[in-house]
């Protein structure tokens, strides 16, 4: 409804200043030399027709932007409202007062003009002196504030910055340590919370809000499936809060990151802003970061790591389990999750044998493992 009304509105001024426009163009045709060089007048219908037409079609141009001009209008409001609310108490005082100082001594310097007997000069002096003295009090003022004012406490909930959740464990907030930034998909795989106990990750923890919300979304999810990894994720974030504290980013009022749309580059963004290093198992997300140069500290690439070598022509026993995709194979698999893939052993499935490594494949998503029953050439 507010939309149409402004929108009625928006076109109505168009009219108003299409027909501005005609009585401007009709003033200027009047004009003693222009009319003697330019016959056109405007009598009798002419004089109600054209302003009508010129009414139209500004109407309609009008009527066409103010969609446009309604977004951009919403957007600049909400930059200055976040720009407002991301100020300080403080600063807003000391701000405050260095403009009044500001705007006195401008007031008492532009008496100097008054001598000038130009025309318009010293008033356009006046108004730069007023602009200059004004914006260097609330600058001056503003950066030296802390000096002159004690810290007044307001409302910081709104403001950017870092708010320190759960207990802090020693050495993980040690400031040559850069920040570890975790993504959705690493608090929901879990596995994170272990690599925290051995103590292999130093540092601040840091979860942004936009990832806290995502959380909240797939925990709300309809699809059950989706519902349980988003619960599984606040259950180990919870559990990192306990044991280990977090630092929560709010990130309301930094708007080169509210204006990215997709979470994987927001926590780009914020790394090379707060210079840390993202942790996460998404595949993608580490090769955009790559790109970007964000380091990131991927977990599956970590687990594949830390896999036992395997080396051909060694002996291992298994328990084959099912078939595999040519003939005659079958499928074992190791207590880290890594396939092996046994030559010759469809006649063992579900039994327990003895086999020989005869090769390796390393690919990006792990390791495969080749083998043949032992003894057999």
């Amino acid at each position: 409804m507010l939309r149409r009304l402004f929108r009625a509105a928006f076109t109505l001024v168009g009219m108003l200043i299409g027909y501005g426009v005609f009585m401007l163009a009709k003033l200027i045709l009047d004009l003693p030399g222009v009319s003697e060089k330019i016959h056109i007048s405007f009598t009798g219908v002419w004089a109600i027709v054209v302003p009508v037409i010129f009414a139209i079609i500004f109407g309609f141009i009008f009527f066409k932007l103010a969609p446009v001009i309604n977004r951009k209008s919403q957007k600049v409001t909400a930059n200055i409202e976040r720009d407002l609310t991301s100020i300080s108490g403080r600063d807003l005082i000391a701000g405050t007062g260095g403009l009044i100082a500001g705007l006195l001594i401008a007031f008492l310097i532009s008496s100097i003009y008054d001598g000038i007997k130009i025309d318009y000069v010293p008033t356009l002096l006046r108004v730069i002196t007023y602009m200059v003295l004004g914006y260097l009090g609330v600058v001056i003022a503003t950066r030296k504030g802390s000096d002159i004012l004690p810290n007044i406490k307001g409302d910081d909930s709104k403001r950017p910055g870092i708010a320190t959740v759960g207990k802090k464990v020693k050495g993980r907030d040690r400031s040559d340590s850069p920040p570890k930034i975790l993504d959705t998909s690493v608090i929901i795989d879990g596995r994170i919370a272990d690599i925290m106990k051995t103590g292999f990750i130093e540092g601040p923890i840091v979860i942004p809000e936009f990832v806290l919300l995502e959380l909240q979304h797939v925990s709300d999810s309809s699809d059950s499936l989706k519902r349980n990894r988003g619960r599984r994720g606040l259950d180990v974030l919870n559990k990192i809060r306990d044991e280990y504290g977090i630092d929560i980013y709010n990130t309301t009022g930094e708007k080169a990151i509210e204006e990215i749309p997709e979470v994987d580059i927001k926590l780009l963004k914020l790394a090379q802003m707060i210079k840390g290093k993202v942790v996460t198992n998404d595949y993608n997300l580490n090769k955009v970061a790559g790109v970007k140069g964000v380091e990131v500290l991927n977990i599956n690439e970590l687990a594949n790591t830390l896999k036992p070598v395997v080396l051909p022509g060694e002996e291992m026993t298994l328990t084959l389990v099912k078939e595999g995709k040519e003939s005659n194979q079958a499928v074992a698999y190791l207590d880290d999750g890594t396939m092996i893939v046994v030559e010759d052993g469809k006649k063992y499935i579900g039994k327990t044998i003895n086999t020989t490594v005869t090769s390796v494949l390393q690919t990006s998503a792990g390791r495969m493992i080749f083998a043949k029953p032992a003894g057999r050439k």
